[in-house]
């Protein structure tokens, strides 16, 4: 399971509606790569893909292959904004450690 915050959840659905070209929802993954061994991966997509998770179908929902959820798996998504910094931060319980710009980690 993944857990959206409301501030990420209205985030996405606020680029969505702006960005999103008629998409229907997000995909979430994984992918080799980055300072720390995998990055996260978040685009626009219309409907899930074979052997996808769907999380989130009330708001925005999140489409998840299964190799990614091994990774994500009780990971917690927020949206912060402040005076220096503005982007989705990722709380992932499974990386061992992270890079300093968030967005990559290891297992």
């Amino acid at each position: 399971m993944i857990n959206l915050t409301e501030a990420a959840q209205s985030e996405l659905k606020r680029i969505m509606s702006q960005e999103g070209s008629g998409k229907t929802g997000v995909r979430l993954g994984v992918k080799g790569g980055g300072c720390s061994g995998f990055t996260y991966v978040m685009d626009f997509e219309n409907q899930p893909r074979d052997g996808d998770q769907v999380l989130n179908e009330n708001t925005v929902p999140i489409f998840i292959d299964s190799k990614s959820l091994g990774y994500l798996d009780g990971m917690e998504i927020d949206f912060m904004s402040d005076l220096l910094n503005r982007g989705f931060k990722f709380n992932n319980p499974n990386a061992a450690k992270s890079c300093g710009c968030g967005t990559s980690f290891s297992v």
